[in-house]
Formats: C-alpha cells, structure tokens, sequence
C-alpha cells in the first residue's frame, strides 16, 4: 500500500448514542484505497501533531449498491461543475476497464 496525497478534501464522522467522532482530511493528508478477494478499503491518513487515520472496508455487495445509489443522487442534481465530472468519468472508466474479464494466465 502506498500513500498518496489528497488534492481535494475528505471529512469523516462517526455518531454513537453519546458521543461523535468527526475528521477532516485535506490537502495535508493522504490516502489510498486497495481491493482483496472479498471487498475494498480506503484509507485517509492525516500525518503530523494531530495524526488521524480512518479506514472504511466494504464488501463488494454494498460498494455495488453504493455506485448504484451515487449514480441515482447525481441523476438526480444539477449537474457537476466539469473539474469534478472530468475527474469521476475518467476514475469510472478506470474501474470499468479493471472489471473486464480477463484471459486466464
């Protein structure tokens, strides 16, 4: 796994009966994201005094159900400023073309 830097910005909360737990990762920060056999994990990681670092695995089921409800959302809003649609079509290519079969080796 290697770290890469965040060029845009991450906040990450998480709320229990009595108490919430939220962080913010920005340009200072880092990440990575990474699959194995049975599901995917980002990884944002905030170096320094204040260090952080939270980790989300998803099994492959809810990060397919995930894409689905995203693309349901932005169907559904104003469309994205061009930066950010540039940005996710290429990613969403990317994922596509890892997904083909390939020839057994």
């Amino acid at each position: 796994m290697s770290l890469h830097p965040i060029i845009d910005k991450a906040e990450v909360s998480v709320d229990f009966p009595d108490k919430a737990y939220i962080g913010n990762f920005s340009r200072h920060s880092q990440f990575d994201a990474y699959a194995d056999a049975d599901s995917v994990a980002i990884r944002l990681v905030r170096p320094g005094e204040d260090r952080r670092e939270a980790v989300v695995h998803l099994h492959y089921g809810l990060l397919a159900d995930t894409l689905g409800e995203l693309a349901r959302s932005l169907a559904a809003r104003e469309p994205l400023d061009d930066q950010h649609r540039n940005e996710l079509n290429q990613a969403v290519r990317q994922l596509a073309v890892s997904l083909e079969p390939r020839p057994a080796s």
